[in-house]
């Protein structure tokens, strides 16, 4: 069960996603989102992970204004651990199960099904390149995701696409 308030944290883990958007487009005609199937605790460090697998490709084969990515999810879940001690002889030096609260140790996003983790907004002649850099972002997360295509109409307005 998450701690319902962070002043009873002692010590509280930093957050380790450094970026929450990147890239500097700013027109694009689709908006391309990876999203998840069932509910959800991911890490930060798979958030991470997710985000730096996508920017890398995308940032290669698009250049930093083709493209803008947006991690959505925000750790806020504190997660604890009960370190056990696994070298020989501690089963003499171990306490076992006895007040085993644990410590905190990171920080995860709670994600509902079908809620988006990442969007990536680009143009739609860079469809494949997008969709290879979700594809490889989803390889990082511990949940099945689908990638879903949004194409954008003339002013500022969102046609819906199929989900894919």
């Amino acid at each position: 069960m998450p701690y319902t308030r962070k002043e009873y944290i002692s010590r509280i883990p930093q957050v380790r996603v450094s970026k929450f958007k990147l890239g500097k487009a700013e027109d694009f005609e689709a908006v391309f989102r990876l999203r998840v199937k069932k509910p959800a605790l991911i890490k930060q460090e798979a958030l991470e992970a997710a985000r730096v697998a996508a920017n890398k490709i995308l940032e290669t084969e698009l250049g930093e204004a083709g493209y803008v990515l947006r991690l959505i999810p925000y750790p806020h879940v504190v997660l604890r651990e009960h370190k056990m001690l696994t070298m020989a002889g501690a089963d003499r030096l171990s306490k076992g199960m006895k007040k085993a609260y644990g410590k905190p140790t990171t920080l995860a996003a709670k994600i509902e099904a079908g809620e988006p983790i990442m969007e990536v907004f680009s143009s739609l002649q860079h469809e494949n390149t997008v969709k290879k850099s979700l594809k490889t972002a989803s390889s990082k997360i511990p949940v099945e995701t689908f990638i879903e295509k949004e194409v954008m109409k003339g002013e500022g307005g969102i046609d819906e696409g199929e989900p894919e």
